[in-house]
Order: C-alpha cells, then sequence, then structure tokens
C-alpha cells in the first residue's frame, strides 16, 4: 500500500494516545507514510493525504460546531473515515434511542433537552426506574468528562447538575446505574469492517460521590477479556441497526444489568480508543482493514 495518511488527533491528546504508535508501525510496515496530524492544525493540506484517518480529537465535545465543520472540510478534500455522516451521528448519543427504537438492548435513556425544566422529567425518570443510583451525562461528551453518579438522596445535586448542563445549551442524558458494573466492569468489542476484532473489560469509571471529570479522559484500568456469547449477539444486533453499513472501525462498549443481560452503554465510532496493547495483531488487522479501505476507493 503506497498512501499518504494522516492519524487525526487533538492538540491536547498528545502523547496520551497510545494507539498510534503501534498503528503508525503497522501501516508502514505495509508501505504507507502516516503522519500524526491536529484536526485544527490551519496550516495542513488536507488534500495531500490519501486518508484522513480520525484517532483521537477528543477534545471535540466541547467544540462540536466547530469540529463538524472541519469534519465537512476533511471529506470534501479527502476520504474522512469514519465518513462525515457516520460522525455527526455517532457524535450525539440521542442515536442511543435510534438503536433502542430498532430493538438494541440499551441501557435505558432519557434525554432533557435546552428548554426543558428538569425536574419532572427527572421525577418521571426515576418513577419509571426503581435504580439506587442515577447517572446524569451530556449527550455530546466523550471520556466521562462532565458525567456524575447520583443517589435517590441526592436528587437536589443531580438537579444543580443537570441544569448546569442545560444552561450550557446541551442535552442532558439519564441512565439507571446499572451496579454490576462495580464487580465486572464493562466489556468493550472492537470491530473492523462488521469483524469482530478483539475486547477489553473497562474497570468502572464513575466512584460514588466523586465529581464529574474535567479533565480529557477519566483513567480507565482496562485488561484484556473474551467476550461471551450473548455479548457478541449484542453486538452483532447494534451492527445491524445502524442506518448505514459497518464502518470502517467500531467499538462497542457493553455492561450487564440486574439480570446480567448485556446492554449497550455507548457505541463509539468517531474517535475510540482501539487498545492495541491488549490484544496482539489487533494493530496489524486495523492497518490492513484500512489498506483495503484504500485499495476499493482506487478501484
Amino acid at each position: 500500500m503506497s498512501a499518504a495518511i494522516a492519524l487525526v488527533t487533538a492538540r491536547a491528546a498528545r502523547g496520551l494516545d497510545e494507539d498510534l504508535p503501534p498503528l503508525k508501525l503497522a501501516l508502514h510496515s505495509l508501505g504507507a507514510e502516516a503522519q500524526v496530524v491536529d484536526w485544527d492544525d490551519t496550516q495542513v493540506d488536507w488534500a495531500s493525504f490519501d486518508l484522513a484517518l480520525l484517532r483521537s480529537t477528543w477534545d471535540y465535545a466541547e467544540r462540536l460546531p466547530e469540529f463538524l465543520a472541519w469534519v465537512e472540510r476533511a471529506a470534501n478534500a479527502t476520504t474522512l473515515l469514519n465518513p462525515a455522516p457516520v460522525v455527526r451521528w455517532n457524535t450525539d448519543k440521542h442515536y442511543l434511542a435510534q438503536l433502542a427504537h430498532a430493538g438494541v438492548p440499551t441501557v435505558p435513556s432519557t434525554f432533557i433537552e435546552p428548554g426543558d425544566s428538569a425536574a419532572p422529567v427527572l421525577d418521571r425518570f426515576l418513577a419509571q426506574h426503581p435504580c439506587a443510583e442515577f447517572v446524569v451525562k451530556p449527550s455530546v461528551g466523550a471520556g466521562s468528562r462532565d458525567t456524575r453518579r447520583h443517589t435517590r438522596a441526592g436528587i437536589a445535586s443531580a438537579l444543580e447538575h443537570a441544569q448546569r448542563l442545560l444552561d450550557e445549551r446541551r442535552s442532558v442524558l439519564l441512565q439507571p446505574y446499572l451496579e454490576r458494573v462495580d464487580e465486572e466492569g464493562e466489556t468493550a468489542l472492537i470491530y473492523f469492517t462488521g469483524r469482530f476484532s478483539h475486547a477489553v473489560c473497562k474497570g468502572p469509571l464513575l466512584a460514588p460521590g466523586a465529581q464529574a471529570t474535567r479533565a480529557l479522559f477519566a483513567a480507565e484500568h482496562i485488561v484484556a477479556r473474551p467476550p461471551g456469547a450473548d455479548e457478541l449477539r449484542v453486538a452483532e444486533q447494534v451492527l445491524a441497526g445502524l442506518p448505514f453499513k459497518a464502518p470502517l472501525y467500531a467499538r462497542i462498549d457493553l455492561i450487564r444489568d440486574a439480570e446480567r443481560a448485556p446492554r449497550l452503554l455507548e457505541l463509539e465510532l468517531a474517535e475510540p480508543s482501539l487498545f492495541f496493547a491488549h490484544a496482539p495483531g489487533s494493530a496489524e488487522r486495523f492497518a490492513a482493514a484500512v489498506s483495503a479501505a484504500i485499495q476499493g476507493r482506487r478501484a
């Protein structure tokens, strides 16, 4: 593969994306020239690349209009993967409602929109879900930023949290806190062009009573984990429920409910970590998928 590839990151993520070194090496072994580039670098000529590969644009949530405008410009100048329509759809967690409507077992999700009164929506949510704890997060967010775990005894704190997000003109997502995650963590299943590659276990991120992180991302404890057959089935349901064909890369984050049934927590199609360090050969598999994508577009 003779190609110039931009591995697109963010200035704030420089040195933090552990996937980039093995991916650069794997692409180089296939004959590609891979360069790490910040998405908002105005000096970059995106047309000089055969492919712009979104990797760690982890500041997009705070700059979404600017980021999506860049996505359109880059997609008009070169091949952007994942493509602009996929990125637009996936950067707002309202996609969970669409997947739930398609029959995908998701963590139950209720949205509060800017201009709505948070208190009655939260009251209805708590009446519908007899959970001891629940999560308040922005519908556009990454790395668990601005996400908190609340108790029923802490309604005032939850409302304050939600109102702050609403005052910033951000939609708010309410979800029951599924307690099994404290024991079992999340299973993140990684797919390349619709084919399963590997999976990891992500430890629980939201400590009881902890404030929401304002850092670029919350620290994660990651170990390799073979997925269960039921988790693979749900992941296939997620891919089948997409309003487009399976993209170049996808990470499907699942947690188990009280009955141990896996449910979709988040679907990452824009800038997910792919955890190459925990799956030997995975960087090479991804590089091969990238190569095939480039060859397919040249054909």
